[in-house]
């Protein structure tokens, strides 16, 4: 026997329909949804994806694909603070690969994870559009150039 699907609280389920509802005139509405749940809740729930497949007539297996495909959606809710660190060719030339290496291990995390305390999320990105000024870094959607070890670790204390 499987178990059940999640049951969302009722102002939880309530908010997602009306997300729903009122995407659903567009051509394409799965992105503009999703953006706009994880806007709501800041990642995209579990509970959420029922709902979002049998509106749209999709399966959930496709919902899965989007979710996967697209970075920036969440399925748990990011740290106070997240950082983004370039992984482009040009960041890793000018030393990208070593930085982001020394945030992670100072962090005791990898890609995509946050600290046991909810206070950094890592993602990492590929182009920020400061190539001239690598290694680039992004935290909580300020960019910074010329991006260190020290300087991004100080930021996220501040």
């Amino acid at each position: 026997m499987t178990n059940p699907a999640p049951v969302a609280a009722p102002a939880r389920l309530a908010e997602i329909e009306a997300i729903i509802a009122a995407h659903l005139w567009r051509e394409g509405p799965l992105l503009p949804i999703l953006h706009d749940v994880q806007a709501a809740f800041g990642f995209i729930p579990s509970d959420a994806h029922a709902p979002i497949a049998a509106a749209l007539n999709i399966s959930r297996a496709e919902l899965h694909g989007v979710l996967s495909f697209y970075h920036d959606f969440r399925d748990a809710p990011a740290g106070k603070h997240v950082l983004k660190i370039c992984r482009a060719e040009a960041c890793q030339a000018m030393g990208g690969a070593a930085m982001s290496q020394a945030v992670l291990d100072t962090l005791g995390l990898d890609w995509n994870q946050t600290t046991r305390d909810g206070r950094v999320t890592v993602e990492p990105v590929y182009c920020l559009g400061l190539c001239a000024c690598a290694p680039a870094a992004m935290v909580d959607g300020k960019l910074k150039g010329r991006a260190t070890a020290q300087t991004i670790l100080a930021e996220l204390s501040a």
